[in-house]
């Protein structure tokens, strides 16, 4: 346990009382918890202690959740490298998890812990006091062994915050349990997300859309020429905003600091250079480069994204659902570079651009190395939900 948390919650007792009564729910330490270490997993924040609950902390308190602890994480949770997300759910220490996602860490990390993941749709949940590298693109994930946990806890956190001027003024959406009826209903598989698929996860992403078809689901084969311009548009506009959020850690209040400075401007040079890992530095600095140097080409991604999204509107408008594969390796905890860590999240990180949500299912032969993603429209939550629990209940059995 102590490998997986950075900080236990010794507490037994749920402060509140609700639908979550009792329920274990491990977070990163990049959410606010009064009191409790907020570092990010960077010494960028080294010795902060969050001043105030974040919203979805306070929410979930209040529906009789317990905050069990922090796990390891990687640093402001970009990747995979260092982290053990997804292990106090798969070891029984914590009943779900939160999981900062920014270009597929609660999908690979649900992927790697044999459990169910969900990303909401941007803009769903508050984001007030979580801290973040990627304010456009980034979601807070949900991770559990039970979709049913999963659901309840989205239903509670999910709607407005006065307090967090970034979500849109839509009306809040309605969780309750839903029927699915397979034969009206039509799952899309994008043919080049299954390029480059390793033999083994390509047995098993058939295999899942086998059981759909046989399942009485209308399966729809399409293409999408341009899905590999969601990696270059993340990387760019992604770098960018990571560059521009991460100036605010001057090492003044809080975080690394260099000593034996001779002036202010010294300080802040010398403390920015040790504060930031590798992987994030090298972030950063592409960032910088497209921010000050290549401002055309931060431009140019920018309406490449705007693009993409009418591409994929009009695709979502042609079928229900989609269906695509999640990470065609196992990940390792091994340190990644940039390349290696935008390669290994390339199935996922196109619904960070769009904002759409995705549910991560492990496979029916409940294998470690591979299930899928099933994607819906922007606020297409509940739906998601439905679908999910539906060939869940299949898969044990249940009649539709």
């Amino acid at each position: 346990m102590d490998s997986i948390f950075v900080y236990f919650n010794p507490e037994t007792a749920s402060e509140g009382s609700g639908p979550l009564q009792g329920l274990k729910i491990a977070i990163q330490p990049n959410i606010s918890v009064s009191g409790w270490p907020t570092d990010a997993g960077s010494n960028a924040l080294i010795n902060f202690k969050a001043l105030e609950d974040a919203t979805l902390v306070n929410r979930l308190r209040q529906a009789g959740a317990l905050i069990s602890g922090l796990t390891r994480m990687s640093e402001f949770g970009f990747g995979l490298a260092g982290s053990r997300a997804g292990e106090a759910v798969r070891g029984g220490a914590a009943d779900a998890e939160l999981v900062l996602d920014l270009i597929g860490e609660s999908r690979l990390a649900a992927q790697r812990a044999v459990v169910c993941g969900f990303k909401p749709s941007y803009g769903l949940i508050s984001r007030y006091g979580l801290i973040g590298l990627i304010p456009s693109m980034e979601n807070c994930g949900v991770l559990s062994r039970s979709l049913k946990n999963i659901r309840e806890m989205v239903k509670i956190i999910a709607g407005p915050d006065e307090r967090d001027f970034s979500l849109p003024d839509e009306k809040p959406l309605e969780f309750s349990p839903q029927k699915v009826n397979q034969k009206k209903t039509t799952v899309g598989v994008i043919t080049e997300t299954k390029s480059g698929l390793q033999s083994d996860q390509e047995t098993v992403f058939h295999a899942a859309i086998d059981e759909l078809t046989e399942s009485g689901f209308r399966v729809k084969e399409m293409s999408f020429p341009d899905f590999s311009l969601f990696l270059l548009v993340h990387k760019i506009v992604g770098s960018v905003e990571a560059s521009s959020c991460a100036g605010r850690y001057d090492s003044v209040r809080y975080g690394h600091r260099v000593p034996g400075a001779k002036n202010w401007n010294e300080m802040y040079l010398a403390s920015r250079e040790e504060a930031f890992g590798l992987l994030v530095k090298s972030y950063l600095l592409q960032g910088a480069f497209f921010q000050f140097q290549r401002y055309d080409a931060y431009e140019n991604a920018c309406r490449i994204r705007a693009r993409l999204l009418a591409d994929m509107q009009r695709l979502m408008s042609q079928v229900d659902f989609l269906m695509l594969p999640a990470a065609n390796e196992i990940l390792t905890d091994k340190a990644a570079s940039l390349a290696d860590t935008y390669a290994q999240f390339s199935s996922t990180v196109f619904a960070n651009v769009t904002g759409q949500p995705v549910l991560y299912l492990p496979s029916a032969s409940g294998s470690a190395q591979f299930g899928f993603q099933l994607v819906g429209p922007r606020l297409s939550d509940a739906r998601l939900f439905a679908l999910g629990e539906h060939l869940l209940n299949l898969r044990q059995g249940g009649k539709s």
